[in-house]
């Protein structure tokens, strides 16, 4: 097919482009040698065509500035070597790709070709970005512009075309071919010519047609339906289809409301994806990503998202995503299978996924975003930004290399323009719909990570997130301010003992990679999962049933200012093997000897050191946290070297192995436990003397319950009591009528009572606070007051959602 002449000028447009856009936005980039955003005509798909031109490749920064020129530069190189590499052949575009089809073969083969396929588009992409931006060496370069338009007429031809047969994963040809392809045609539009693009629609219309967004259902909702109205959007700019474009707009309606099951966003802030899974930092931020930009690409023209709804998706960032980033990293607890990725094997050269890289990606959503929001929410979100930016400096964002030039440039521009960000929120916020609960405090944030009928121990598929077995088991997760916040960054999960995930009560029965089923398919049959809390402090717990084990344990959570008071009762199983509570696992790195202190005694910083700590009041990791068991326990440790590869926990990653030293803290229950129990205290970020002085004042901490029936704790320091209540029954000063958490807290002449009933059947619950109470000022709609004097009785309809029910009451 022979390439269309280039322009030989900038068209009028382009230029009045050009000019409101340098007095506007000072330096922008250099446009491509052959003029290709200016050669755009005046209808409104070029319009939207640049609109969209712009969010790919970035404006308003200059390509010879940092961090910008090494990114180009590096985008080059990328590119050269695909470039270099790529050899056009019998169903492959480079050697290393093929995508023959593999009907013949199994499932596994299935998958892998429609996965080549997909990289292929993805690489071809890659060249066409080297192409279009300035500064990479290949700008402009005609060589480089034919090889892309033969590339795409080498996959077209032998793979993607309208009447192929589909075959292996349907996310490739619905979503991750068809959006490259396209982003491809909007870059090179001039050059394609009207038969390419006749061809390439009528490819997109065959594997994506409109009865994909028919029914909201299926693999067509969350973030799968935001992509695929991607793609209606861009095919209906590519091809000049209205109609496409006001399908990809109201199809993304159904995406806004609040659910109360499966896919979405809930009230509470979770956000699930395949049914069972917490996955705000990965599929939830494609959500955002791709609402981010449709929402830019629509905007002040006749498709505008004009939906009320979508405020639902203004308010999920500070809702659903803030809450789970700190200091720039995105929480591992809602990123799903997504924390098991190294680098692709298909892509060596790629850059491998960690908790701040996602959570960079996060962020630049949120920038871009706020092009769509209210002035006061852009305001908000800009010093948030701002302050990501400032405190991440174990992963700077604006060095950040999984983000692109249009990224860094909205996030810089953010960066240079807003003086002060915003410090990282104190407080406690709990996720009934998903079973989780984040906790922060000015120095440090934790997290822990349940599981129930509602929500999947782990997710695995397509070969990812093997091992992960137990991070549903009550994981404790937690972070630094300014200190180890690169725990679960440092090739964590490939090197940990995934049988001795921090926090959680495990078997040691043996489990085959991936056990319990795909996709979210292993869930415990309990209820009992949830919390209590004043919005400071929590009371969070665990009905734990082990995967494919017989495993049962009651775990809860007291999350205070300094410290997390962590007990464990009913602990039992019989699968013939030992059972442990893992107080800490935590990742030294490649060379960490740092010094562990056991009631005031340095042990050995050898590798191989074990020891049996017995009546052990506390001890401390130094430059991590401190530990203080109350009363005394027999603790297990050990120092070890971990070698591990991606490749163990996800077969698409590369196999090069990695070596980690650990630290870990552990009861050990015993072979078949009869109703053991545990307690400790974890205090990140303790100093030794401050971990010492804690496990000496035995004042300051009261258990009152640690059973299978009642768990609970007093802390007068904090005017603090709270009980998990298994079953109905007293602790205490506390009576409840049904399974409850229950959360009170003293403040002078008045206190605050919450309640939840984390079964969620909807029965009623009575509290009875066994103290003078001598008014109700203030109380929840679903909260009664039974009896107020010589003590205060509460009846709570709770509904079936986990929510917290709150009373204020004057004392006597």
């Amino acid at each position: 097919m022979p390439l269309p002449a280039d322009p030989g000028r900038l068209s009028r447009r382009g230029l009045l482009r050009a000019a409101v856009a340098a007095a506007a936005l000072g330096p922008v980039p250099l446009a491509a040698a052959d003029g290709a955003a200016a050669a755009e005509t005046a209808d409104a798909y070029g319009a939207l065509r640049l609109t969209w031109r712009d969010l790919i490749l970035g404006t308003g920064y200059s390509p010879t500035a940092e961090p910008f020129a090494s990114k180009l530069a590096a985008l080059g190189a990328t590119a050269a070597g695909l470039r270099s590499a790529m050899s056009p052949a019998a169903e492959s575009l480079w050697p290393d790709l093929p995508y023959a089809d593999p009907e013949p073969d199994t499932d596994a083969e299935s998958y892998t070709y429609s996965g080549n396929l997909n990289n292929s588009f993805n690489r071809l992409r890659t060249l066409a970005e080297a192409y279009s931006q300035p500064g990479t060496g290949l700008t402009g370069n005609t060589a480089l512009r034919g090889e892309i338009l033969a590339g795409l007429d080498h996959l077209h031809d032998q793979a993607y075309h309208a009447g192929q047969a589909r075959y292996g994963n349907w996310y490739s040809w619905q979503i991750g071919a068809p959006q490259a392809l396209l982003d491809i045609d909007v870059l090179m539009y001039e050059h394609l010519g009207a038969a390419r693009i006749a061809d390439h629609c009528a490819a997109v219309d065959h594997f994506v047609p409109d009865s994909t967004v028919a029914v909201y259902g299926g693999t067509s909702t969350g973030a799968n339906r935001v992509d695929l109205c991607r793609v209606l959007a861009l095919r209906g700019a590519v091809g000049g289809t209205a109609a496409k474009l006001a399908l990809a707009r109201d199809a993304l309606s159904p995406v806004f409301p609040y659910v109360t099951t499966g896919d979405g966003l809930y009230q509470d802030g979770s956000f699930v994806q395949h049914l069972y899974v917490p996955y705000a930092g990965s599929y939830g931020s494609v959500m955002l990503g791709g609402l981010s930009l449709l929402f830019a690409l629509l905007k002040g023209t006749s498709w505008e998202v004009t939906d009320p709804g979508r405020q639902v998706v203004l308010d999920s960032v500070e809702k659903a995503y803030a809450p789970f980033l700190f200091n720039g990293l995105a929480m591992d607890l809602v990123s799903g299978r997504a924390i098991s990725r190294g680098v692709q094997q298909s892509d060596p050269a790629a850059i491998r996924q960690d908790d701040h890289l996602r959570g960079h990606g996060i962020i630049a959503c949120v920038a871009l975003l706020g092009v769509s929001a209210s002035p006061a929410e852009k305001s908000r979100w800009d010093r948030m930004v701002k302050g990501w930016i400032d405190r991440d400096y174990y992963r700077p964002v604006l060095a950040g290399p999984a983000l692109g030039v249009a990224q860094l440039a909205r996030l810089k521009a953010v960066d240079d323009t807003v003086p002060t960000g915003s410090a990282e929120p104190v407080g406690h916020r709990l996720f009934p719909a998903m079973d989780r609960a984040v906790h922060r405090r000015p120095a440090w944030a934790a997290a822990v990570s349940m599981a129930s009928r509602r929500i999947t121990y782990y997710e695995n598929g397509n070969g990812e997130n093997l091992r992960a077995w137990h991070s549903g088991s009550g994981m404790l997760y937690w972070w630094g301010g300014t200190f180890a916040n690169g725990q679960y960054t440092d090739d964590f999960w490939p090197t940990v003992d995934p049988c001795r995930l921090p926090g959680t009560t495990a078997s040691r029965k043996p489990l085959a990679d991936g056990e319990g089923g795909t996709w979210g398919a292993a869930r415990p049959d309990v209820r009992w999962v949830g919390g209590a809390t004043d919005g400071t402090y929590a009371a969070v717990g665990q009905y734990l049933k082990g995967l494919s084990s017989t495993l049962l344990a009651k775990k809860s959570w007291f999350f205070l200012d300094d410290a997390v008071v962590c007990l464990g009762a009913g602990i039992h199983g019989r699968d013939g093997t030992g059972v442990e509570s893992v107080v800490e696992n935590r990742n030294l790195g490649a060379s960490g000897t740092h010094a562990f202190t056991v009631d005031g005694t340095a042990r050995s910083t050898a590798l191989g050191w074990s020891a049996t700590l017995t009546g052990a009041r506390w001890a401390h990791l130094a430059g991590h946290a401190g530990y203080v068991f109350p009363g005394g326990a027999t603790v297990r440790a050990l120092r070890e070297a971990r070698t591990g590869a991606w490749s163990d926990i996800n077969r698409s990653a590369v196999t090069d192995p990695v070596t980690r030293r650990y630290l870990t803290l552990w009861f050990d229950h015993g072979t078949d436990p009869t109703w053991a129990d545990y307690a400790y205290v974890l205090m990140p970020g303790a100093t030794v003397q401050q971990t010492s002085a804690r496990a000496a004042d035995t004042s300051w901490l009261t258990v009152l319950a640690n059973a299978n029936e009642q768990q609970g704790v007093r802390v007068p320091s904090l005017g603090l009591t709270a009980v998990n209540f298994w079953l109905a029954g007293t602790v205490g000063p506390l009576t409840a009528s049904q399974p409850a958490s229950v959360l009170v807290r003293e403040d002078g002449a008045t206190a605050t009572v919450c309640v939840s009933a984390p079964l969620r059947t909807g029965d009623t619950v009575d509290v009875t606070w066994h103290r003078p109470v001598t008014a109700v000022p203030a109380k929840d709609p679903s909260v009664t007051v039974l009896s107020t004097g010589a003590g205060l009785t509460l009846r709570v309809t709770p509904g079936t959602l986990g929510a917290v029910h709150k009373a204020t009451v004057s004392l006597g």
